[in-house]
C-alpha cells in the first residue's frame, strides 16, 4: 500500500506543478497593455516563493527578484509601462514539462512560446525557449524558487496582409 500512496502523492504534486506552469502565461495575458489591472502578481504570488529569482540572462538582461521582475513587465508598482509600452497585446503559452520529484523539491523543464504585436501593428515579437525551474513544496503548495529562461530564439517578424477569409 506505501507503493501506491507513493504514486499518488507524486502524481498530484506533478499535476499541481504542471497546472502551476500556466500560471506564468496566465499572469501575463490576464493583465494586457491597455487592461485597468495590470497586478500580474495576482497569478505569479501563487506559482513563485517571494524571494525567486527569474534568471533572463538568455535575452541580454539580468536575474530579478519576484517584484522586480513584475516591474520590469509593468511598470513602478505596476501601474503602467516597462515592456508592456511597445506591444497592444501578447499570448504566453506555457507547455508541458518534465519533472524530477525529490521530496519537498523538484525541478522542471518546460517550453514557452511567447508572442507580442507592436503597438503599431507593423511586426510580431516571438520568443520561444525553455524554463528551467526549481520548486520548493510550501505550506501553501508548490512554488517556484528560481527559474532560469533559455531561448531558443527570439526574432521580430513584420505583419503581412492575412487571408482573404480575413479580408471581408
Amino acid at each position: 500500500m506505501q507503493q501506491l500512496d507513493n504514486k499518488v502523492r507524486y502524481l498530484l504534486d506533478r499535476l499541481e506543478i504542471q497546472d502551476k506552469i500556466a500560471l506564468y502565461g496566465l499572469g501575463q495575458d490576464l493583465h494586457q497593455p491597455d487592461a485597468d489591472n495590470k497586478n500580474i502578481l495576482e497569478q505569479w504570488n501563487e506559482l513563485f516563493t517571494p524571494d525567486a529569482t527569474i534568471d533572463v540572462t538568455s535575452l541580454g538582461l539580468k536575474v530579478f527578484t519576484l517584484h522586480d521582475y513584475a516591474e520590469l513587465m509593468r511598470g513602478k508598482d505596476l501601474k503602467g509601462g516597462g515592456l508592456e509600452t511597445p506591444f497592444k497585446a501578447w499570448q504566453h503559452l506555457e507547455g508541458h514539462a518534465t519533472v524530477k520529484i525529490d521530496g519537498d523539491t523538484a525541478t522542471s523543464l518546460a517550453l514557452h512560446h511567447h508572442t507580442h504585436e507592436t503597438r503599431d501593428g507593423t511586426a510580431n515579437l516571438v520568443d520561444a525557449g525553455y524554463w528551467h525551474d526549481d520548486w520548493v513544496r510550501t505550506s501553501e503548495g508548490w512554488r517556484i524558487k528560481s527559474r532560469r529562461h533559455q531561448s531558443l530564439y527570439t526574432n521580430t517578424f513584420p505583419v503581412i496582409p492575412g487571408p482573404n477569409f480575413l479580408k471581408a
